[in-house]
């Protein structure tokens, strides 16, 4: 790290004990960085910062922002705005204070009631999903950082990615929601698919699903990442027409709710299939009308 770019050593406050705010915390104490304060309101939450933070003295939020020259706000998407706008209206902001959120929805216009007060806004969204224990912390090396602020910040904000173990990547704030979308649509449609397939195997007698899942999507991830489009394989990106009908039907007698998941993803395979020259148009036609037409299930 180029030494003028290091922030300087902080004050840190944490304003939401959820998963994210301790181990980002955490992270920034093992950079050399002092959590002095942190807010949360579950209990479960306030057990989580005692763990991960101990010692952090445990208050509201306006006195946390009284404590520290750097603010975690790591709160859910929905009620950052209000927060922001309430700790700008009660005059909590301080002039030059660093205010981070963590929200990867929002880049750092959300923070304009504090900017407004004299706040400097950055937008840090880690690309990871937290468990809530100190294994994030060590998860975080290498973990790429989405980060948004505006340009005279840009180099304070990825100096702090690093010191937590991160790797920034720079989101322009108008693309901040796409970036969002891109990252729930691949993270939380995985886990959906993942807990079906294994259902299903359940259904067709399988002991153990994750033994047998494992491997093969372990596999397929990698393929996916590696070579896009490329890594297609089964019965949709070959046109097996027979087969698609078949697992419709048992989908239809086993599962109704993974039905409907397979239909919309064995179409939307299809269509990349069809794109990339792996498929014929007849055969997707063939394709298509067998998962249009219900009555083909059966």
């Amino acid at each position: 790290m180029d030494p003028g770019n290091r922030p300087a050593r902080l004050a840190v406050g944490v304003v939401g004990t959820g998963r994210v705010g301790p181990a980002l915390g955490a992270a920034l104490q093992l950079a050399g960085h002092r959590v002095v304060a942190a807010s949360g309101v579950s209990t479960a939450s306030r057990r989580r910062a005692e763990k991960l933070l101990p010692g952090v003295r445990l208050v509201t939020p306006p006195q946390v922002m009284a404590a520290a020259d750097l603010v975690l706000l790591t709160v859910p998407d929905d009620a950052l705005a209000d927060l922001v706008a309430g700790l700008a209206a009660t005059g909590a902001v301080r002039p030059g204070q660093l205010l981070v959120h963590t929200s990867g929805a929002h880049g750092f216009a959300v923070l304009e009631p504090a900017t407004r007060a004299g706040a400097l806004p950055l937008a840090l969204h880690p690309a990871m999903t937290f468990a809530g224990t100190s294994v994030d912390v060590s998860r975080l090396a290498g973990c790429p950082f989405g980060v948004t602020a505006p340009e005279e910040l840009r180099p304070v904000a990825e100096a702090l990615v690093v010191e937590m173990g991160g790797e920034p990547e720079w989101v322009p704030e108008e693309v901040r929601p796409l970036y969002h979308t891109a990252l729930a649509h691949g993270a939380n449609h995985l886990v959906t698919l993942v807990a079906q397939a294994q259902e299903l195997l359940r259904a067709a007698g399988v002991a153990e699903p994750g033994r047998m899942l494992g491997p093969l999507l372990g596999a397929a991830l990698d393929n996916a990442l590696r070579s896009g489009d490329g890594a297609l394989t089964g019965p949709v990106a070959r046109g097996d027409a027979g087969t698609v009908r078949q697992h419709l039907a048992q989908l239809r007698r086993v599962s109704p709710q993974a039905l409907e998941a397979y239909r919309a993803m064995a179409r939307a395979t299809a269509d990349r299939a069809l794109d990339n020259g792996m498929l014929s148009a007849d055969a997707a036609a063939a394709l298509l009308d067998v998962l249009a037409d219900g009555r083909k299930d059966a």
